[in-house]
């Protein structure tokens, strides 16, 4: 009887796990194709948030282009809430651009680059335009941090959910099925959008957006078993003759034709079918994001009745779900480079400034690579990281692809009230002497002609090689104190003068980075001082008196930080120079020379109250140590500007040079509201005490002797700012405008 019972309870058994087995096996396959269209493509989260609230079990996804990037995401083992979230916190202008921070750059990039309009390639005396407006670094950088986790997955099947994307062969014109290798690489070909990001070379193919030749891959989806397949569809139909209003909506309209014809198949072919309400929106509506992950959801509750009827997870499903948590930092240990002949590994570590062996923050490392990027010197930089075998953390495996471009031709014009009128020729030559040189010379046409000459041996971590040459000249009526003495202004009674200034400037120093972010430069500098005028004449055969006419050297150090994240309206980040000087010799024409230093010294905070209103602080001081006799390189107040020579410093509330001596201390503050993207009002106000040997007497620490307060407008163009400044001076009682057009050069 007991044998019997045995016998019944196995063959139960085998019956119970054969049923299940069958059920099991019984269960439709559900696929999930998602289709390409930018920021329309929000509207698949929307979709996905549903899909999670009913428990269905999705067993496989293909996308193209931001369908792409939505269900790789998805399928890496995030929530459609999730996703919400991150892509609801995402600035879409950053990612999207290639407009690096500005911290990215290194200091001589950083001011090469900070002057020029336009910036075109220039080979063999033709020039060229870009292949796209950005790289894709950004969108490449974000999804290989939110894809860490899965990094040691080449298959593409073996993902918490299997997935495949399409790309284009821009060579062939044929699609592409990408289910394996680097996971944010091959989502970043697919969503390649022509002209916005530069294709992408996977294995030798050079890839771009999926949705040029199959936006909607249901058929390669079926192949792969699916029974039932959902489908969101988020592309534009066919537009009106009302709504084709310009050259660009006949393009697009022209582009759409094949798309709109194939979905008059596909969507037939798809067995729930969710068609989001994206009229009103286009490929770039990202700020409508929520707007439109909200019409995501509304089309999939259209199809809830369907939807309830598939197959949901079971409770071993859940079981094996990921938990997505991200971390804010990652061990990087060993290194390997490839692609690179032409740079050196130290001079990449040293934009990357990550050495290996240690722990690097996301955003510290985002940092180097857009350093590295900002270069212009590699057209690609691919990488991913494999945990360690036997140790904690990861290897970077990064590939570049260096440019083959190495000249450009850049322009840009400008207006001040000082150097007036002009417009700025560049000619960028990289790799002209070595691998990692780079020479740069502005040639500036206008009312005052000028130049500057700039090259350097980048060697990243150590010690890079540079040579500057500038020359500089403006005519201006300034203090009469600043070339005259007391004596002589008695005897004449001129209190201004009317001077033409020539300055030319001629470095050579070595510079390094100190604790990766300061900039250290020690070196050697001759300059050539004219400076003459016609309100006092001795000469009549010129009609013209010099004051200077001398040739000064100089050895010099300084240290520099600066991460402003804007030059003109910086909303956080923090500033310091700090600058020494030792005059040693001078020509015959200052024969009352005798050896003398300046040093000073600025710093500054930027921090922000909002989106739309930040402070910006800051103090300088200097001063002269040794002979005083030598009077035209002291400090002198007054004006507006970034990029003044010399020790000219800027004030509010007085024209440029009209306070001088040989010490000075300064504070500002600024109060900058972004009234409209890019449309700045600014609250100013600065305060100063100068005169000679302040800081013997005291006088450095007493209430301020000078004061300016300004109110005014900005808007951030790509020529640069256009500002207008009105400033008032309570000691001199009237007020002076400024004006800037275009970047400081």
């Amino acid at each position: 009887m007991k044998n019997i019972l045995v016998i019944i309870f196995v063959l139960g058994l085998a019956f119970s796990m054969k049923a299940q087995t069958h059920n099991e096996t019984d269960k439709p396959k559900i696929g999930l194709v998602l289709s390409g269209g930018g920021a329309k493509g929000f509207a698949h989260i929307g979709a996905l948030k549903v899909i999670d609230s009913l428990g269905i079990k999705v067993d496989y996804v293909a996308g193209t282009s931001m369908g792409a990037i939505v269900g790789s995401l998805y399928c890496a083992g995030y929530s459609g809430k999730q996703l919400d979230s991150i892509f609801g916190s995402l600035d879409f202008d950053k990612v999207i651009n290639d407009n690096l921070p500005r911290s990215a750059k290194n200091f001589y990039e950083r001011n090469n680059t900070e002057k020029y309009a336009i910036a075109l390639p220039f080979n063999k005396f033709k020039l060229k335009l870009p292949s796209a407006l950005s790289r894709g670094q950004n969108v490449f950088n974000l999804l290989s941090k939110l894809t860490l986790h899965v990094s040691e997955i080449d298959d593409f099947d073996n993902l918490p959910i299997p997935f495949f994307c399409i790309a284009t062969n821009v060579e062939t014109g044929e699609p592409v099925m990408l289910d394996s290798g680097n996971l944010p690489l091959n989502v970043t070909a697919s969503g390649a959008f022509p002209s916005l990001f530069q294709p992408v070379n996977i294995d030798g193919r050079l890839l771009i957006d999926g949705g040029v030749v199959n936006n909607y891959p249901i058929d390669e989806l079926r192949a792969k078993g699916m029974d039932i397949i959902i489908g969101v569809d988020v592309q534009d139909g066919l537009a009106t003759r009302e709504e084709m209003t310009s050259a660009p909506d006949v393009l697009l309209q022209i582009n759409n034709f094949r798309t709109i014809n194939d979905m008059k198949l596909k969507s037939k072919k798809t067995d729930i079918y969710i068609k989001p309400d994206i009229k009103g929106f286009s490929v770039v509506s990202f700020s409508e994001g929520k707007k439109i992950i909200e019409n995501g959801e509304v089309a999939a509750l259209a199809q809830l009745e369907a939807l309830s009827t598939l197959p949901k997870m079971s409770s071993e499903d859940k079981t094996k779900q990921v938990r997505v948590v991200n971390k804010d930092s990652i061990r990087i240990n060993d290194i390997y480079l490839s692609g690179n002949s032409q740079y050196t590994r130290s001079y990449i570590l040293g934009k990357l400034k990550i050495k290996g062996n240690e722990k690097v923050s996301y955003s510290d490392f985002d940092r180097g690579v857009n350093n590295l990027v900002a270069t212009n010197n590699f057209d690609a930089f691919q990488y991913d990281f494999k945990k360690s075998p036997n140790k904690e953390g990861y290897d970077l495996n990064a590939k570049l692809e260096e440019s083959r471009v190495s000249t450009f031709l850049k322009l840009g014009i400008h207006f001040d009230d000082l150097y007036k009128s002009a417009a700025l020729v560049n000619f960028t030559k990289k790799r002209l002497l070595f691998d990692n040189d780079m020479a740069s010379l502005d040639v500036i046409l206008g009312d005052n002609v000028r130049y500057n000459f700039e090259y350097l041996i980048d060697k990243g971590f150590y010690w890079s090689i540079g040579i500057k040459s500038r020359y500089n000249q403006f005519k201006k009526s300034i203090n009469a104190e600043l070339l005259l003495d007391d004596a002589q202004i008695t005897a004449t009674g001129i209190n201004k003068l009317e001077v033409k200034l020539r300055d030319q400037t001629n470095q050579f120093y070595l510079q390094t980075l100190f604790r990766k972010d300061f900039a250290l430069s020690i070196g050697a500098e001759h300059k050539r001082l004219n400076i003459k005028s016609e309100t006092i004449t001795i000469d009549t055969e010129t009609d013209e008196f010099v004051f200077e006419n001398t040739d000064y050297f100089s050895v010099f150090g300084s240290l520099k930080l600066d991460t402003y994240d804007n030059k003109y309206y910086p909303s956080n980040g923090i500033f310091f120079s700090g600058n020494f000087h030792s005059y040693l010799f001078a020509s015959n024409f200052n024969k009352e020379f005798d050896r003398f230093a300046i040093a000073k010294a600025e710093i500054g905070y930027a921090f922000s109250f909002s989106d739309k209103m930040s402070v910006n602080l800051q103090t300088s001081g200097g001063f002269k140590l040794g002979d005083n006799s030598t009077q035209t390189l002291d400090f002198a107040l007054g004006g507006y500007g970034n990029d003044l020579i010399n020790n000219f410093i800027p004030f509010l509330g007085y024209d440029f040079i009209s306070l001088t001596g040989n010490s000075y201390v300064k504070a500002y503050a600024c109060l900058d509201y972004e009234v409209f993207n890019k449309n700045h009002i600014t609250l100013e106000a600065n305060w100063a005490n100068m005169d000679n040997d302040i800081f013997e007497s005291g006088e450095w620490f007493t209430l301020p002797d000078f004061r300016g307060y300004g109110v005014g407008y900005g808007i951030e163009t790509f020529l640069g700012p256009i500002q207008a400044k009105f400033s008032y001076s309570p000691e001199l009682r009237k007020s002076i405008w400024y004006f800037n057009i275009g970047f400081w050069f």
